[in-house]
């Protein structure tokens, strides 16, 4: 078995049974439970490692292996499944002390019915088909928040499920523990932008906080040349300069340096900036801003806080997976009958994740800020299907709204545009697609993503207890409209 993406988390399977069926009965469950644990653990799917942890017959073992789930940092949820019949009522005081992920896999040890040699002893021992009914009911009946994985275990789309899961489950633990930091306040007078940090702390486990800018710049200050040469040969590696402004990317290198110590020494994960709050700062941060995306940093524009966890958070989630994931603005359209496009940009600061080839360093006027001529990733996104995500505060509640995209090869050159340019066809049509974002309330800046799945978020978002809004190729205004409003009834009511 080779390392695993998430080499720091663990899943444990559970299995329910009881003494009802004798000791022959229960080692078989045991036995089949492992080979069951090692084949999802040994899958290319499956990003952490799946460990039988054990057959629980009795309300007092369920109870132990979810404290004891609880209280173990490696472990990032629960796999269970009724190999036997369990009586679910023993699972009552166990699942309402559950404070990991959990996922209910619905499946079957056997994939076929074995036609000459069925028989009692057989259907005593796999009775998943009623077992997983019985326990589906307690959870059911207790408001459980829960994944629920129906299928042959063995089979790809039962494993990539489980892996999908399993990434949202990760992404859940990690929240708990983010922090971001902020770089002086928000962008004035932007609304979509702030929130409730006390709120989003308790429901997420965000810790965001300021910082003055003027820290920063001392830490600036404290980054030696040699230091900055050695960031400058990372670049040469990386990307092609495009540019003799050596002095602008020599302090391209310097602020990425204090940043990264800044966002290390704080153990956060994500930052945010305005170009309204530079002071003392030469340049708006932008190659620096790009390259640490690149290294799995979250970012946010204009303190949009909100933005550049959620970053980091899906960046987390889609380690390993082919595609790049970046903070997102939609700038501009191309509204060509039956052609429309969306052009997604930002001042300087889009991941290089994205990118269809080598990206270019580029120095130009940024024309806001009042600030120097920033270094910059100058380069076209790379094409595939992918989701914007937006996290918004609707007073009360936040709401995760993801749209479906198709990420195209942009339909123009723009030689004078020399920014990073995404373009990209939002489903179900652009009129209809930018129509029910407005209506949802999704904010101008994004996470976009060719990694992330719809069902990787929804997942998160159940986990997180957050209303969750899909745009898909299915979405109508009409239905839209209905769903939004008795979601606000149910969330109002819960």
């Amino acid at each position: 078995m080779g390392k695993k993406i998430f080499s720091d988390y663990e899943f444990w399977f559970v299995v329910g049974s009881q003494f009802l069926y004798g000791t022959e009965t229960l080692d078989k469950v045991a036995e089949h439970a492992q080979v069951i644990a090692r084949g999802l653990d040994g899958s290319r799917h499956v990003p952490a490692r799946v460990v039988y942890k054990a057959t629980v017959k009795t309300p007092d073992e369920i109870t132990t292996v979810v404290k004891e789930a609880n209280h173990t940092d490696s472990c990032a949820g629960l796999i269970v499944w009724m190999h036997t019949f369990s009586p679910s009522k023993m699972w009552i005081n166990g699942l309402s002390l559950l404070q990991k992920p959990y996922a209910h896999l619905h499946t079957q040890f056997n994939r076929n019915i074995p036609d000459e040699d069925i028989d009692m002893d057989f259907m005593n021992l796999n009775q998943s088909a009623h077992g997983d009914r019985e326990h589906g009911f307690i959870a059911a009946r207790m408001h459980l928040k829960r994944k629920i994985i129906v299928g042959y275990w063995a089979d790809d789309d039962v494993m990539t499920s489980l892996g999908t899961w399993m990434r949202s489950a990760i992404g859940a633990v990690e929240s708990r523990k983010l922090k971001v930091v902020r770089f002086g306040d928000n962008m004035r007078n932007v609304a979509v932008t702030e929130g409730d940090k006390v709120g989003v702390q308790i429901q997420l486990g965000w810790q965001v906080n300021t910082w003055p800018v003027a820290e920063l710049v001392h830490e600036m200050g404290k980054v030696t040349e040699k230091e900055i040469d050695a960031l400058l040969s990372e670049y040469t590696e990386l990307y092609d300069m495009a540019t003799d402004d050596s002095a602008a990317v020599r302090y391209q290198a310097r602020e990425e340096m204090a940043i990264r110590r800044f966002l290390d020494r704080e153990g956060a994960l994500a930052f945010s900036n305005t170009f309204e709050d530079l002071s003392g700062m030469e340049q708006l941060p932008g190659l620096a801003t790009q390259h640490l995306m690149a290294q799995g940093y979250g970012y946010g524009g204009e303190g949009d806080w909100k933005v550049s966890a959620m970053t980091a958070l899906l960046k987390l989630m889609t380690r390993g997976l082919k595609g790049g994931t970046a903070f997102m603005e939609d700038y501009t359209y191309d509204l060509e009958p039956g052609h429309e496009f969306s052009l997604g940009a930002h001042m300087l600061e889009v991941c290089p994740s994205l990118a269809a080839s080598r990206p270019r360093i580029e120095v130009h006027p940024l024309g806001i800020g009042g600030k120097g001529d920033p270094a910059r990733l100058v380069f076209e996104g790379m094409p595939g299907k992918g989701i914007v995500a937006s996290l918004v505060d609707m007073g009360g509640r936040l709401r995760l709204i993801v749209q479906d995209i198709e990420a195209v090869k942009p339909i123009y050159r723009m030689p004078n545009l020399p920014v990073a340019r995404i373009m990209w066809k939002p489903e179900p049509d652009f009129k209809t697609g930018a129509h029910a974002w407005i209506l949802a309330g999704g904010s101008h800046h994004t996470v976009l993503s060719l990694s992330a799945t719809p069902e990787m978020l929804e997942d998160w978002a159940e986990i997180m207890d957050m209303e969750f809004v899909h745009i898909t190729k299915e979405t109508t205004i009409k239905g839209l409209k209905q769903q939004l409003f008795l979601s606000d009834l149910a969330w109002k009511l819960k």
